[in-house]
């Protein structure tokens, strides 16, 4: 396999995600209620082996699921996607009973993971985390019987807040990063596997553009132990950026899906449609128009395909190409989708309608895992070590 064409099998593999979606999970997320977890979705996904999937697989393997997916249906490539960027900390980083605890419950879709790391003043800017994760002074401060040690060594409580958190307040277990040594900017953060029935931990859920489950954490001196820690004290940071680095390519591989969906339905319609005495598509502007959005797509595509390719081969410049292809991709989903709606007109505002569903979800993705003035930040600082290594 090259980077720039998948192989019969692969492809062969994509057709078929595409069909289950149609015929499996379509229908599971038609019944679900906006905001909320779909807990019937993600248990289908669990029955097809695609979560257990997302824990054997490389970057490469995750972007055509996603791509695949979304294609038919957003909401079963998001319950997909968040339970992989909840889990994958505690994949990668978690210790042996953390793993054995939870990973078996997310593969078959019987427990809901979360990643929180956004807080209301610190979004893109993840090092200025102000979650605090407060030491313990006594063995009996805040003991709670099943998080509590006996000299209260290894023994934090987490005290703050956590916003835009995707599957809060409903999920399972969050991978939480908070801060465990003030004024150390990135070097100061933990990353913690916090399970949902912590006392002290409360959840809102928040009206968003998008349908998905999306919510506030309010953190009440939430007891934690050593070993609910993921990785080490004061380094995860290098947690949250090594799962970045796996989904940012991937979130690239979801805005394409959803840019191929936009120009398939662009072009039925305007090879159908009757305008001006012709179909649309044979109205030069209207065809000039269709070549540039699938020119834009296969271009990101190409470029999700690379990044993860560099990502499976363990490549060096993961960073600047993870972050070129979501930016990439997500701009071009934008500028398909709001084509596509052009294209169509009237019809394709009103609500149920593909492009009206499609337009509602391709916002966001340019936003959340570091926006694109971020990952155009992180593509420069990137450039520029290079050059300065020479």
């Amino acid at each position: 396999m090259t980077v720039f064409s998948l192989d019969t099998a692969q492809s062969a593999w994509c057709a078929e995600l595409r069909t289950l979606a149609a015929e499996r999970l379509s229908p599971l997320a038609e019944k679900g209620e906006p905001g909320h977890v779909n807990r019937p979705l993600v248990a289908e996904l669990g029955r097809l082996g695609l979560l257990a999937r997302l824990f054997t697989s490389g970057a490469l393997d995750l972007c055509l699921m996603r791509e695949s997916l979304a294609h038919v249906c957003t909401e079963a490539e998001t319950a997909l996607a968040l339970q992989g960027l909840g889990a994958h900390p505690v994949h990668a980083y978690g210790t042996r009973a953390q793993r054995a605890h939870w990973l078996p419950r997310v593969s078959d879709g019987t427990a809901v993971a979360a990643f929180a790391l956004s807080e209301p003043a610190a979004g893109s800017d993840a090092a200025a985390l102000t979650l605090r994760a407060d030491r313990a002074l006594s063995a009996d401060e805040g003991d709670t019987g099943t998080v509590a040690e006996a000299d209260g060594a290894g023994r934090w409580r987490l005290t703050g807040e956590k916003c835009w958190i995707s599957n809060a307040p409903e999920a399972d277990f969050y991978t939480v990063f908070a801060r465990t040594t003030p004024g150390a900017g990135a070097r100061g953060v933990t990353a913690f596997l916090v399970p949902a029935d912590r006392p002290g931990l409360t959840g809102t859920p928040l009206d968003m553009l998008s349908p998905h489950p999306i919510g506030a954490l309010a953190f009440d001196a939430v007891p934690v132990t050593a070993d609910d820690v993921l990785g080490e004290p004061d380094r995860g940071f290098r947690v949250a950026m090594g799962t970045l680095n796996l989904f940012r390519a991937s979130v690239g591989a979801f805005a394409v899906g959803m840019a191929g969906a936009a120009l398939e339905a662009t072009l039925a319609h305007t090879s159908r449609r009757e305008a001006f005495g012709g179909k649309l598509k044979d109205l030069q502007t209207v065809a000039h128009q269709v070549a540039e959005m699938a020119l834009r797509t296969e271009a990101a595509r190409l470029m999700v395909y690379a990044a993860a390719a560099a990502y499976d081969e363990g490549a060096p410049d993961v960073p600047r190409r993870a972050a070129m292809a979501k930016l990439l991709a997500t701009e071009t989903a934008q500028y398909v989708v709001d084509t596509a709606v052009q294209l169509h007109g009237a019809r394709a505002l009103r609500r149920g309608h593909l492009l009206e569903h499609l337009y509602r979800e391709v916002r966001a993705p340019r936003i959340y895992e570091g926006a694109s003035e971020v990952q155009r930040a992180v593509i420069a600082k990137e450039l520029y070590a290079a050059w300065e290594a020479l």
